[in-house]
C-alpha cells in the first residue's frame, strides 16, 4: 500500500524543515491526500489499459474488461482471453500485447508483484522488463502501491513544472536539475513528489 496520511505528514514536515520554499508551498496548499492503490497485478494492468486515454474512457475500458473476463484480477483470466474478446473491451492491439506481456510475467512467476527487490532501481528494473511498462508507470506503481518513501518520479512533468515553481524558478527545470535538487531531500522524495502533484492541482484551481 502507499504512503498513509502520517507518514505523509512526517515526510513533508521534514521537508519543509529542510527548504523554505517548502515550508512556504505548504502553508499555501496543505497536506495532500494520500495516493494508494493495492499492490499486485491489476493495478499495472490498470496502468496499461489506462495509458493515453481519458479517465472516463480508461473507467469504461475497466469495465469492458471486467465483463469480458470474469476474474478480471485473475492473469490466467487475461491469458485464456482470445484477442477479439480483449479488442472487444476496448484494448488496441498495442495493448493487448502490453496485456499479455504483463499476464506471462506474472503466470510464468517472472515477476512476483508480492516479492520484488528492495532495491528501487532493481524494481524498476524489474518491472520495466514487463512491455509497455516505462519507467514513470513502473515509478508510480513503487510510490502508490508499495509505499516506497524515496521513489522519485523526475521525468513526469507535472512534478518539474511544480517543484520548479515552489523553488521559485520562472522555468522549468529539466529532468536532470530535479534530480540534482532532490538529493537534499532523501529519504522523502516520494513525499516530495505527492506534495508536488497536490500543489500543482492547488495553483490550477485558483487560476
Amino acid at each position: 500500500m502507499g504512503l498513509s496520511a502520517e507518514q505523509l505528514k512526517g515526510s513533508i514536515d521534514a521537508l519543509a524543515a529542510r527548504e523554505p520554499a517548502f515550508a512556504a508551498a505548504l502553508e499555501r496548499a496543505g497536506y495532500p491526500e494520500p495516493r494508494i492503490r493495492d499492490r499486485g497485478y491489476a493495478t499495472l494492468l490498470r496502468t496499461i489499459v489506462g495509458q493515453q486515454v481519458s479517465v472516463a474512457a480508461a473507467s469504461s475500458i475497466w469495465a469492458k474488461l471486467e465483463a469480458a473476463l470474469g476474474a478480471v484480477e485473475d492473469p490466467n483470466a487475461l491469458a485464456l482471453a482470445s484477442d477479439e474478446a480483449l479488442r472487444g473491451a476496448g484494448l488496441s492491439r498495442q495493448k493487448i500485447g502490453y496485456a499479455r506481456s504483463l499476464a506471462e510475467e506474472v503466470t510464468s512467476g517472472g515477476l512476483d508483484l508480492h516479492a520484488l527487490p528492495l532495491d528501487d532501481e532493481e524494481a524498476i528494473a524489474a518491472l520495466t522488463r514487463i512491455k509497455g511498462i516505462g519507467r514513470w508507470s513502473a515509478e508510480i506503481y513503487l510510490l502508490f502501491a508499495e509505499g516506497r518513501p524515496d521513489i522519485w518520479p523526475a521525468g513526469d512533468l507535472a512534478v518539474q513544472i511544480e517543484i520548479g515553481r515552489i523553488l521559485g524558478h520562472p522555468e522549468r527545470p529539466s529532468e536532470k536539475q530535479t534530480r540534482t535538487w532532490s538529493e537534499a531531500w532523501r529519504p522523502h522524495r516520494g513525499a516530495a513528489a505527492i506534495f508536488a502533484w497536490h500543489h500543482y492541482g492547488m495553483v490550477k484551481s485558483a487560476i
